[in-house]
């Protein structure tokens, strides 16, 4: 049986920020799975090298290299690692981020720096090095993580909610700018999803970790959490052919929260 290649990501070069956990590894294993080539991004360096290992192990292609995407130095280091193993890339997902659960008066201005600088920072510097590199190679497709609360505002967490508004208008403003080389710009803006990151936040709140993340399930119309998987879906018909007329726009994947 002859089965097409419908995403048309077949040996795509496909990087990954954050990939070591959560919805970076969800969107590196489909990506995979598809048959791209993936480069997992991230901070973690144990962690992200027994993923990419156990991606391997699958017969997956799949790599690791550390990167903290606030430092130009790293994203500069990335930049040479794919020009000199692969000629090129094809898809970079900006997934890196990090959140604070503070009001902007209990908020340390170190904090609100992190938050911000790997949301947008991260995002500006990674851009800037591989979209040379992408438009070389014919164009690709980018997506930046956003968030719901990057279109509608949350509780005890100014710093994040600034963030990822930000990252719905960059992406808008990058895909203008970089429609003429053929690269696509988009946002995948999750609703609360049960990763590591999500986790955290009952801890910063001082919540139990269980009745918190029941609480952040209700209200919605599917009345569940999202999955890693599920966010994943729609990072890959981003990265993918099925939306190749699809470029400035905010994908919200969040079982109706925000409906």
């Amino acid at each position: 049986m002859v089965t097409k290649d419908y995403f048309g990501l077949k040996d795509k070069v496909c990087v990954v920020t954050g990939g070591a956990s959560g919805i970076g590894l969800a969107t590196a294993t489909l990506l995979a799975e598809v048959g791209a080539k993936v480069v997992m991004l991230d901070i973690n360096e144990e962690n992200g090298q027994r993923a990419a290992a156990d991606l391997q192990s699958k017969d997956y292609k799949a790599a690791f290299f550390r990167c903290d995407v606030t430092k130009a130095s790293d994203c500069i280091a990335v930049k040479d690692y794919l020009e000199k193993e692969h000629g090129s890339v094809d898809v970079l997902f900006n997934n890196a981020g990090v959140i604070r659960r503070k009001t902007v008066v209990d908020l340390e201005e170190a904090d609100w720096d992190l938050v911000i600088d790997v949301s947008l920072k991260g995002i500006y510097l990674l851009s800037k090095y591989l979209i040379p590199l992408m438009a070389e190679s014919g164009g690709g497709s980018i997506i930046n993580t956003g968030s719901g609360w990057g279109i509608k505002g949350g509780d005890q967490a100014a710093a994040y909610c600034a963030a990822k508004a930000g990252v719905v208008n960059l992406t808008k403003a990058m895909a203008i700018d970089h429609g003429p080389q053929n690269i696509r710009v988009n946002c995948i803006c999750p609703g609360d999803t049960d990763t590591p990151l999500l986790r955290d936040e009952a801890k910063q709140l001082n919540l139990k970790e269980d009745a918190f993340l029941v609480s952040s399930a209700k209200g919605r119309p599917l009345e569940r959490l999202g999955t890693p998987r599920d966010i994943a879906k729609g990072v890959l018909f981003l990265a993918s052919d099925l939306s190749a007329w699809v470029t400035g726009t905010d994908l919200i994947v969040d079982g109706g929260g925000l409906a």
